[in-house]
């Protein structure tokens, strides 16, 4: 395993720890682990939180880091580089 090949697994296990963390703080049908930090606090506007939309936010984007993570290792060792 050459040294990108290792940089970029240590990276995509961080990553998947992370994503997975942060879809088990999405709040269900009976309230979640985002209540803790103050996803049951919602506005008079309705729909979801802040909280739980930054939540939304921060999934979306660690979703896609993964996937490029996954793509950037398929490369690598494709290419062997």
């Amino acid at each position: 395993m050459t040294t990108p090949q290792l940089i970029v697994s240590i990276f995509l296990v961080a990553t998947s720890v992370l994503l997975a963390l942060s879809v088990l703080l999405h709040k269900g049908r009976g309230g979640g682990m985002s209540d803790l930090f103050g996803g049951g606090m919602s506005t008079s506007m309705g729909g979801a939180s802040v909280a739980e939309r930054n939540l939304d936010r921060i999934t979306i984007v660690l979703g896609l880091v993964w996937f490029l993570s996954i793509c950037v290792l398929l490369v690598l060792y494709r290419w062997s580089i």
